[in-house]
Order: structure tokens, then C-alpha cells, then sequence
């Protein structure tokens, strides 16, 4: 079968879609993965076909206000729609939508006859459970998280309206609204699996048929791969380091946030790891080390602690890893990430990254690092996660809906 992925977004956004789309072609298929070209070599190391969809021009900083923020986004998914087009005209059997890609994956379904099915990295369903992720806000309690949830759906197919529109006139459909469409998929049960551990998030039972959650879709990387030679020295010279990432935020704020990771380790009493990403975080010293990017699966092992921005991808990488994590959520669903690793008990309470201080930052790093209970939480997360078959779940989810 041909499987084509679509997703869109950050590195977190789209790497665990390298590994989904690995175990796939291990089972046979041919799998190619649609995304922005920054991300070819990634697919292309997993050993998929990459094809190309256009790149955000307004990229994730800036200080724009709510207005532009949303036209901007609105431009960015109506090019993504016709570039989504141009990739599935390339031969597809069946879609695999991320929750960026769905709206627009849904009509491109409806024109080809091609089948589809969701693989989200988010919650994106109404529930009582929890608020809107994409909110960032606290619970409302149970009837307010659905209204705050279904309110939220309203506003993202308000910014897929153009593209929508574009789409529908460009595959020859009737004119059909975003919010329409979501309706119908929702009243034919349709089927999306969530790429996340139900030890950060139950499945809520109010949700409807269709909705699952089957567990963490791992980055590929390569089984040979090993860490730099100057990092394994650093590793073994000493006490377990801990190690800061924002990942792909904070652009531009490297030289403060370095500053303020330095400080917070040195008045922790811990050795630690800068990881360069986005902002540039940049130090080295006897007991600081800078690093480029290298697998999780790897490094963090071999650590006290990580500090990192919750995103969906590292939240679960530290975790897997039964490593504590203190969290520093910027924007967007991290937020909720970082709650979700609190309530588990595995991460003190986020900072968020408009109060961090390299004082809140040394004092949450103490209490991860010498307070056993969080380890012991994820420990106990790792267990859980060990059980699960993301990848496994989902070939069984592709395989049966290929026989209908």
C-alpha cells in the first residue's frame, strides 16, 4: 500500500512521524511523509520518500499581535492546502493526517476517494477531562472544558476558511464550510489515533467511538548512531549532568538563557548540558558542555534531570527515559504538557518561560534532582510507556482499514 503522511509544523511536530512511518515500511508499505524541505534529511534517513509542502513564511517568534498571528496563519494553511494537493496528485492509497493537515486532508480525501484516517500528536476532542490544549488556561471544570473546547474548534476552522475554499474550488467540490466538514467526520465516527501514552493522558471516556489513544510514535534514528566521543568523555568524568533544551523556541534569546542556565546549575550544585537548538544556547566549562542535536533515546538515559520547553516529543522522551523533567512551556500545547508531567508527579511545577529566573530554575532543578519522589514518578511513567505499541497499534488500524 501507499501510505503518504502529511504534517506540518516544528521538528517535535514532525519527527515522531519519521519513526511511525519506519515501522510502516518495515511491514511492507511504501510510505512517504509531507512536510516542509528543513525536515527532508530527517525523512529521508528514516528511509521514506519525502515530498515537499510549503514552509510557514511568519516562522514561530516575533512580537505580532492576535491579528496578524491568525492571518498569518490562515496564509500559511491556504499554501499549505495546495501544496498538500500537489503531493497527494503525486499517488497516495491512503492519508495519514496530522491535526494540522486534517482540515485540509479531509476534502483532498473527498475528491480522490482515497481513505484516510487521523494520527494526531494532540487531544483535540471536547472533553470534561481537560481544557483545550492549544489554550495553554486551566481547567474550567468539566462543562466548561467542553464548551472551552468546542469553541476552540470553531476558531481553528475560522482560520482554514480561505484555505479551504481555495482547495474545494481547485479539486471542483461544492462549496462546503470547514466547520461542516468537521461535523460530518465526527458523525461517521472517523478514526484518529493519538501518537501519545495514556500514563500522561487517559483516554477520557466522554469522547466518541473513533477517538484512541495508542501510545508514543518514537523518532527514527539510526540503531548504529552513538553520542560524540567529547560528550560520552564529559558523561563519564563526573556526576550525572542535567541537561537544558528549548528545542525549536526562544529564538534569538540564547545569550539570556544561557546566562540564566549557567547560574541555576551553578547555585544547584549540578553539572549540565546546554543544548543549542533554536535560541543558541551556548557555555563551556569544566562542569557545562554544549551540544548539537543528538537522539533522546540516547542521551537521556544518562541523566538527572531535563529541562525542556513540553513539547509533546521531549515530554515524552524524559519520561520514556524515567528521568525527572522541569518544565519551562513557552507557547502553543506545552503548557498542558507540562501540567500533565506535574499531575503524574515525574516534574515539579512548570516555570513559565516569561517568569524564568535563574533562582525558580535552581530551586525546581533541587527539588527533581534530591527529591526521590520524582524520579519514582518517572519511573513509574517509563513502566507504563514500555507496555505500549504506538507504532504496532496504528499498522493494525492501517492493515484494517485497508480490508474494508
Amino acid at each position: 500500500m501507499r501510505i503518504l503522511i502529511a504534517a506540518a509544523g516544528s521538528r517535535g511536530d514532525i519527527a515522531p512521524y519519521t519513526g511511525l512511518g519506519a515501522a510502516l515500511r518495515r511491514a511492507g508499505h511504501d510510505v512517504a511523509l509531507a512536510t516542509t524541505d528543513t525536515f527532508a534529511p530527517l525523512v529521508q534517513a528514516a528511509g521514506l520518500e519525502f515530498r515537499a509542502l510549503p514552509a510557514d513564511p511568519a516562522g514561530r517568534g516575533g512580537g505580532a499581535g492576535r491579528r496578524e498571528l491568525v492571518r498569518a496563519a490562515a496564509a500559511f494553511v491556504t499554501d499549505l492546502g495546495q501544496g498538500f494537493a500537489d503531493a497527494t496528485a503525486e499517488g497516495a492509497d491512503l492519508l495519514l493526517l496530522s491535526t494540522t493537515t486534517a482540515p485540509l486532508g479531509w476534502h483532498l480525501a473527498e475528491a480522490t476517494g482515497i481513505p484516510s484516517l487521523g494520527v494526531y500528536l494532540q487531544p483535540t476532542a471536547p472533553t470534561g477531562d481537560f481544557p483545550p490544549v492549544v489554550t495553554g488556561a486551566g481547567s474550567l471544570g468539566r462543562l466548561g472544558n467542553r464548551v472551552a473546547g468546542r469553541f476552540a474548534l470553531r476558531m481553528a476552522d475560522r482560520v482554514y476558511t480561505r484555505a479551504v475554499t481555495e482547495l474545494r474550488q481547485r479539486l471542483g467540490l461544492p462549496p462546503l464550510s470547514p466547520s461542516a466538514m468537521r461535523r460530518r467526520r465526527e458523525r461517521a465516527d472517523w478514526p484518529v489515533l493519538h501518537g501519545f501514552s495514556t500514563a500522561l493522558v487517559p483516554r477520557p471516556a466522554d469522547w466518541r467511538p473513533g477517538l484512541e489513544v495508542v501510545g508514543t510514535w518514537w523518532p527514527h534514528h539510526d540503531p548504529a548512531a552513538q553520542l560524540p566521543p567529547q560528550l560520552e568523555d564529559f558523561l563519564r568524568s563526573g556526576p550525572r549532568p542535567v541537561l537544558i533544551t528549548f528545542g525549536s523556541m526562544a529564538a534569538g534569546e540564547g545569550e539570556r538563557l544561557s546566562e540564566i542556565a549557567v547560574r541555576a546549575l551553578r547555585r544547584a550544585g549540578l553539572r549540565g548540558i546546554l543544548q543549542t537548538g533554536s535560541a543558541g544556547l551556548a557555555a563551556e566549562s569544566d562542569d557545562v558542555r554544549t551540544i548539537g542535536d543528538v537522539p533522546h533515546a540516547l542521551l537521556f538515559p544518562r541523566l538527572a534531570a531535563v529541562v525542556h520547553h513540553a513539547g509533546v516529543g521531549t515530554t515524552a522522551a524524559a519520561l520514556r527515559a524515567a528521568v525527572p523533567a522541569v518544565t519551562v512551556p513557552v507557547t502553543a500545547d506545552q503548557p498542558f504538557w507540562a501540567r500533565r508531567l506535574a499531575a503524574i508527579g515525574a516534574a515539579p511545577d512548570p516555570v513559565p518561560f516569561a517568569e524564568l529566573t535563574a533562582e525558580r530554575l535552581a530551586d525546581a532543578l533541587g527539588r527533581a534532582v534530591r527529591q526521590p519522589e520524582y524520579t519514582e514518578a518517572a519511573a513509574r511513567g517509563a513502566l507504563h510507556m514500555a507496555a505500549e505499541d504506538g507504532a504496532g497499534l496504528t499498522l493494525k488500524a492501517v492493515e484494517q482499514l485497508a480490508l474494508k
